[in-house]
C-alpha cells in the first residue's frame, strides 16, 4: 500500500507559509514504512529541530483504478479518517531551496499518523466535515472539508491519472491552516466530527 498525499489544499495554509497557489494539486508520496504503529509515541528524529504537526481527513480506498471518473470516484473509498502529515520543516526548507524532492522531510519513520476509520456512511456530507487537532488540551488547528480547493472525489480521480490506486492506499487530503512545531511531551488528539480518532504522545 502507498500514502498519497496532497499539499496546499487549503487557501489559508498556503497563505500561512506564503507558498504559491497551484493550479493542479500538489502530490506527494510517503512510503508505507512512515505510518507510526498504533499505541506507539512518536520521536522527534534527531535531524530536525523543528517538526510541524499537519492534521489531514484521510481516505481509504478499497478497491483498485486507474483513471477514474470524477463521478464514479465515490465507489472507491467507503471509510474516512484523521491523520497526521508530519513534516521536518527545516529540513524541507532547505530541500526546497535547492530544488530537491521533499522526501527526507516528509516520509522519515513514524512521519504519518494514521487513526481509526469510520464508515463515510456516518456523514450526511463528506465535503462539509469538521475536524480539529489539539495539542495539549487545546485546539490548534481546525478545518472543514468544504474548504478544500479539491474535493475528495476530484482528488481520486486525479491521483487515478498517475498512480494505480490500490485497496489499502490512504489518501491524505491535505491540512488548514494552523500547523506548528511539535516539543517533546507534547500530547497531541485528532477529532473528526466530535469523536476522537487518535492521541499520541511526543517524545
Amino acid at each position: 500500500m502507498k500514502l498519497i498525499c496532497i499539499g496546499r489544499n487549503y487557501a489559508a495554509h498556503i497563505a500561512e507559509l506564503a507558498n504559491e497557489r497551484p493550479e493542479e494539486p500538489v502530490v506527494f508520496i510517503k512510503p508505507d514504512s512512515a505510518i507510526l504503529p498504533k499505541e506507539q509515541d512518536f520521536y522527534i528524529p534527531e535531524f530536525s529541530n523543528d517538526v510541524h504537526y499537519e492534521v489531514e481527513v484521510l481516505v481509504k480506498i478499497n478497491k483498485v483504478g486507474k483513471h477514474i471518473n470524477e463521478k464514479f470516484a465515490h465507489k472507491y473509498y467507503s471509510e474516512v479518517g484523521l491523520g497526521i502529515d508530519f513534516t521536518a520543516r527545516d529540513l524541507q526548507s532547505k530541500l526546497k531551496e535547492k530544488g530537491l524532492p521533499w522526501e527526507k522531510a516528509k516520509g522519515f519513520d513514524g512521519a504519518a499518523v494514521i487513526g481509526e476509520w469510520l464508515p463515510k456512511t456516518d456523514f450526511e456530507d463528506l465535503n462539509r466535515i469538521n475536524f480539529s487537532l489539539f495539542k495539549n488540551g487545546e485546539e490548534v488547528q481546525k478545518g472543514n472539508t468544504s474548504l478544500m480547493l479539491w474535493k475528495i472525489d476530484e482528488l481520486v480521480a486525479y491521483v487515478s491519472r498517475f498512480f494505480m490506486l490500490k485497496k489499502g492506499d490512504i489518501i491524505f487530503t491535505g491540512t488548514p491552516s494552523g500547523v506548528g512545531r511539535i516539543e517533546a511531551n507534547d500530547y497531541l488528539s485528532g477529532v473528526l466530527e466530535g469523536r476522537e480518532l487518535f492521541h499520541l504522545k511526543v517524545k
